[in-house]
C-alpha cells in the first residue's frame, strides 16, 4: 500500500499532491487547522448613583463654591449612553426648592428629564436611600419593598417605563429581601462572588476621594485604580464591565481621561439593559 502510495506522490505535481492530503485529512482535523480565536468581545456599562445631581450633569457651581464639569456634556461628546440609578425623593415636586438653591440651579426632576431625552437609562436606588439592614429593623421588609416601589413610580413618571434594576444602598442585601425583591420584577445589583464576574458591580471607590479628608482615596489616584481593576479582571478573561461611579465633580473629571483610554482598548460602551442582553445568557 505504501509503494502505490509513493508511486502516485511521484506520478503527480508536488503542489497538487499536498492538496490531495489536505482533502484526505479528516474533516475535523482540517477545521482545527484553519480556524482562528475569536477576539474577545469587550463591553463597559458604566452606572451612577445617587443622582440627579445637576450641579454635576449640568457643570455648573454650588453656592459653596465647588464646581463641576458637565457629566452629560462628556457622556454626549463621547458619545457613551449609560444608565443612572438615582434617589426617589431627589425627583419628588417637594425637592424642587433644596435643588435649585443647593444643586446648582435646576431642578432635579428636570435633570432626570433631560437624561432621559438624551437617551440614557434611568434605573432606582430605592425613594429614600436607606440602608436595607437599618430599615428592616425598624419598619420591616414591606416598607423596604414600598420604598423601591414608590422609586419606580415617580421614575416612571418621567421615562413611562417601569425600571427593571435596582441597586441597594452600599449593596446591603440578603438572600430573603433580595427574592422578595425579585418577585415583584427586579433584577437586584451586587458584588457578591456568588454571581459571575461579568453580572457583578466593579465599585470605583470614587466616594473616597469626595470627602474633606480622602484618606481612603484609592492610590496612586482614582483613574489608575479604576483601571488597574479592569486590568486585573482582563488577566482573568473577563472582557466586561459594569463600573459604579457616583455623580461627584471627581468622576466626571477622571471619566474625561479614562473613557478615551478604554476606547482605545476596543471597548464598547452601553447602557446596563443593552449589557445584559448581550452578557447575561
Amino acid at each position: 500500500m505504501l509503494a502505490v502510495t509513493l508511486a502516485a506522490a511521484c506520478a503527480i505535481g508536488g503542489a497538487e499532491f499536498a492538496a490531495i492530503t489536505l482533502h484526505a485529512q479528516p474533516p475535523a482535523l482540517a477545521a482545527r487547522t484553519i480556524s482562528r480565536k475569536e477576539p474577545p468581545r469587550k463591553l463597559i456599562t458604566m452606572t451612577f448613583d445617587d443622582g440627579p445631581k445637576p450641579y454635576v450633569l449640568y457643570g455648573t457651581s454650588l453656592p459653596s463654591g465647588t464646581k463641576s464639569q458637565s457629566l452629560l456634556a462628556l457622556l454626549e461628546r463621547e458619545h457613551v449612553k449609560t444608565t443612572f440609578f438615582v434617589m426617589g425623593w431627589r425627583l419628588a415636586k417637594s425637592a424642587d426648592t433644596f435643588c435649585v438653591e443647593k444643586d446648582g440651579g435646576h431642578t432635579c426632576r428636570s435633570a432626570a428629564e433631560e437624561e432621559h431625552r438624551l437617551g440614557f437609562e434611568i434605573e432606582n436606588h430605592t425613594y429614600g436611600h436607606g440602608n436595607f439592614r437599618l430599615m428592616e429593623k425598624r419598619y420591616g421588609d414591606a416598607w423596604i419593598l414600598n420604598d423601591i416601589d414608590r422609586c419606580s413610580t415617580i421614575i416612571e413618571s418621567i421615562t413611562g417605563e417601569r425600571p427593571r434594576f435596582v441597586r441597594p444602598p452600599d449593596w446591603t442585601i440578603w438572600p430573603a429581601l433580595q427574592k422578595q425583591i425579585e418577585a415583584r420584577g427586579y433584577r437586584v445589583m451586587t458584588k457578591s462572588r456568588t454571581v459571575p464576574a461579568e453580572l457583578r458591580d466593579v465599585d470605583s471607590e470614587d466616594y473616597f476621594c469626595a470627602v474633606k479628608n480622602p484618606i481612603h482615596c484609592p492610590k496612586p489616584s482614582l483613574y489608575a485604580y479604576v483601571l488597574a481593576r479592569v486590568e486585573a479582571r482582563e488577566r482573568r478573561g473577563i472582557y466586561g464591565h459594569i463600573l459604579c461611579f457616583h455623580e461627584l465633580p471627581v468622576t466626571v473629571e477622571v471619566l474625561s481621561r479614562l473613557i478615551p483610554v478604554l476606547k482605545e482598548r476596543g471597548y464598547r460602551f452601553v447602557t446596563l439593559s443593552e449589557y445584559f442582553h448581550a452578557v447575561a445568557k
